[in-house]
C-alpha cells in the first residue's frame, strides 16, 4: 500500500525509520476515523511535504470522505429501520403463535 516504508537487512529483517511508530499511530488514526487506505495513501503526501496546494487537496478530500461517511451512515439507519420492521413482524408472529395452544 505504500502507507509505511522499510529497508531488509541482509539477513532479511525489516528495518524501519525512526519516525515508523509515530506514522503507524497516523495511520492507524485515520483508518479509526473510517479512511481507506487508498484514501491515507493520497493524504500522506501532505504530511510528509506539507505545502499550501496539499493542504486544500487534504481539505477538500477529507470533506469528501466525511460526506462519504455521512452517506454510508444514512444508508445504514435506512437498513437499521426496515430491519426494525422484520423484527417487529416476527414478534407478532410468534406471539400468534405463542399463543395458540
Amino acid at each position: 500500500q505504500g502507507l509505511l516504508t522499510s529497508t531488509r537487512s541482509p539477513s532479511g529483517q525489516r528495518t524501519y525509520v525512526d519516525g515508523a511508530v509515530e506514522r503507524v499511530r497516523l495511520v492507524q488514526h485515520l483508518y479509526a476515523a473510517g479512511l481507506p487506505s487508498r484514501t491515507i495513501a493520497e493524504l500522506l503526501p501532505c504530511v510528509d511535504a506539507p505545502s499550501a496546494e496539499q493542504t486544500d487537496e487534504t481539505w477538500a478530500r477529507l470533506l469528501a470522505e466525511r460526506e462519504r461517511l455521512d452517506a454510508r451512515i444514512a444508508d445504514l439507519l435506512q437498513a437499521r429501520d426496515a430491519l426494525d420492521a422484520v423484527v417487529t413482524t416476527n414478534r407478532d408472529h410468534r406471539e400468534t403463535y405463542a399463543e395458540k395452544p
